[in-house]
């Protein structure tokens, strides 16, 4: 954004932005900045930017930052390397430029947070008025520099002697708006300060103006650049921190370093479960600012059971500061912090099974996830993974200690139609209906080739069921064929047969595949002809039919065997097939909605006859 220079002379000279300042500020609130609060954040960036190259003159130099604000203006002063009055032009100019000058200026910036002209200019977001009087700490005669700038679009730029600023540094200062109190009240000026200088390296303090002591907005260095006296210490102190940010007390928390970026921080597990692929934010910061609360890109989508703190050298920032440029780096730095996590996960197992059984209690399908993609963490993990069973919750290694063969279902559905009844008759199967289970155990034989694993075929329960006699079976027979008919429009056939629990008068085998061709091959048949009866024809396989057994041992089947009243028996085998339906916890047709609502009250009114 060039100027346009109306003077050639020192005097304090009106000159105006060649760009439309409002419709700047509006873009910077509405499309760039998340809210008005970053205007004190733009500042701190400046003002440490101007230490760390007063650091590159003066190597052993004390200096500091200081706030003011007592509700009239707000003030940051820096003991910084200062400005000329040809920096002040130069870094003006730069914003929205796109050159190879720009370009090298922002190398030579490598090591510094943003850039000077477009923080300055997002203070306009909160004030009418800005006033920056600098000086530059490289020349040592050098006068004191005055900027002005106001809402209008219009600036004043004017040398002064160099007593108007004794030491060199800037200091900024701010006219707030009326509408801006929100932003640039003393008690939000000081939090504020501690929202996204907390991890500063250079001293901050504030003071509010009422005479009191400045408060320091930094006292000490994040619990990762401290020492403490013993290990246990650290822990504790890396644990409170993670509290402190998060606001829960960390299950664990798993230190993170990577010199190579000059990244350090903390993982935090998180002590409570949370939906598979709900990704928490991070807290980023980047040479000590506080960049983004909400980072989900520095880890990957499994590690969801853990939130970040870090503090970087090497990331970089998008142009507004708040989010990490997706660039090689970053790439880098996600992988390397996975794999801390999985030597965490691995350390644990190694060493800690308390820790790593709460962990597991908590995280078992972020760890399931994990597990199917990374061959270590599975043969690691998946012995002491959580399932649900035919012998109730358990692991996968406490199961295949009682089970050599074990069976795993294609979904939940299925699991609870057969439980019981497999449980009764010793097979061991599995629910494989939940996200990455089914897939998980068919990996079992990799970690103990002794067990063998298969789908649970129907066929394979309905052997494992004991047949009825001939007699009893012909006796049934007039019943069997009344039930058939009944339940034709399911396409389920009807069954005898015995089986435990007694207690379960009826068990429906069917599946999710059988009822999608069950469809299929209905639709054909409507469509019969078309161009979609064709396709669909094509696709047509012997639809398997659902399979209703009933089982002998149960009282009331053994009542409803022997009905002679041909409505009656139609009436119990729909009930009984209603009933079946719902134990398998599938979602009801709208056909077996009606059917069991119509059998209920045609049992109803049975009753109710027959008693009067």
């Amino acid at each position: 954004m060039p100027l346009r220079d109306t003077s050639a002379d020192h005097a304090a000279t009106d000159r105006t932005f060649q760009v439309d300042l409002r419709g700047l500020v509006d873009l910077l609130s509405h499309h760039l900045y998340s809210s008005p609060r970053v205007y004190l954040r733009e500042l701190l960036q400046n003002a440490v930017d101007a230490l760390t190259a007063r650091h590159a003159v003066e190597p052993h130099g004390n200096f500091g930052i200081r706030l003011y604000a007592d509700g009239k203006v707000v003030r940051v002063e820096d003991d910084g390397v200062g400005l000329t009055e040809a920096d002040v032009h130069t870094f003006l100019a730069t914003i929205g430029r796109s050159s190879k000058r720009a370009e090298r200026i922002a190398e030579q910036r490598a090591d510094f947070i943003g850039q000077f002209g477009i923080g300055l200019l997002s203070c306009f977001l909160v004030a009418d008025e800005i006033h920056v009087l600098s000086r530059s700490a490289r020349t040592p005669d050098a006068p004191a520099v005055e900027w002005r700038g106001r809402g209008d679009g219009s600036y004043t730029v004017r040398t002064l002697p160099a007593s108007a600023r004794p030491r060199p540094g800037t200091t900024v200062t701010l006219t707030p708006r009326s509408d801006a109190g929100e932003w640039t009240r003393p008690q939000q000026v000081h939090a504020l300060a501690r929202h996204f200088g907390s991890l500063l390296r250079h001293p901050v303090t504030f003071d509010d103006g009422s005479g009191g002591q400045a408060a320091p907005v930094n006292p000490e260095p994040a619990p990762w650049a401290r020492s403490f006296p013993t290990p246990g210490a650290r822990s504790r102190a890396l644990a409170a921190y993670g509290e402190e940010v998060f606001g829960f007390a960390p299950l664990d928390t798993i230190e993170l370093d990577l010199p190579a970026v000059g990244l350090k921080g903390i993982a935090c597990v998180l002590p409570e479960a949370v939906p598979a692929g709900r990704r928490h934010g991070h807290r980023v910061h980047v040479k000590g600012m506080l960049l983004s609360e909400q980072a989900e890109e520095i880890l990957p989508e499994w590690a969801f059971f853990v939130r970040c703190v870090v503090d970087a050298e090497s990331l970089r920032p998008t142009a507004s500061r708040e989010s990490l440029y997706e660039d090689a780096t970053l790439a880098a730095v996600r992988d390397a912090l996975a794999e801390r996590l999985r030597e965490w996960i691995a350390r644990a197992a190694a060493s800690d099974p308390d820790l790593l059984g709460r962990f597991l209690q908590t995280h078992h399908l972020a760890v399931k996830s994990l597990a199917v993609h990374d061959d270590e963490i599975l043969r690691m993990l998946l012995p002491w993974l959580p399932f649900e069973t035919t012998d109730g919750h358990t692991t996968l290694d406490e199961f295949a200690r009682t089970h050599r063969t074990v069976l795993v279902t294609s979904s939940v559905e299925e699991f609870r139609q057969v439980a019981a009844i497999a449980s009764a008759a010793g097979l061991g199967v599995v629910n494989g209906g939940y996200t990455y289970d089914r897939e998980l155990v068919h990996r079992m034989p990799e970690i103990r080739p002794e067990v063998s694993v298969a789908d649970l075929d129907p066929a394979t329960l309905t052997a494992h069921l004991d047949p009825v006699d001939r007699e009893t079976e012909l006796a049934a027979a007039p019943y069997l064929a009344q039930a058939r008919d009944a339940l034709a429009v399911f396409d389920c056939d009807v069954a005898l047969r015995t089986f435990q629990p007694a207690s379960a008068p009826a068990l429906l085998v069917d599946s999710r595949e059988a009822r999608h061709e069950r469809t299929r091959s209905r639709l054909a048949r409507e469509q019969e002809g078309g161009l979609w009866g064709d396709i669909l024809g094509a696709l047509r396989q012997e639809a398997p039919r659902a399979q209703l057994i009933l089982n002998q041992l149960n009282p009331l089947v053994r009542t409803a065997v022997a009905i002679d009243e041909p409505e009656l028996a139609r009436t119990s085998a729909e009930a009984l097939y209603g009933q079946a339906v719902l134990l398998s916890r599938r979602p009801l047709r709208p056909a077996e909605s009606s059917l069991i609502n119509r059998s209920f009250l045609d049992l109803l009114a049975h009753a109710l006859r027959k008693d009067s």
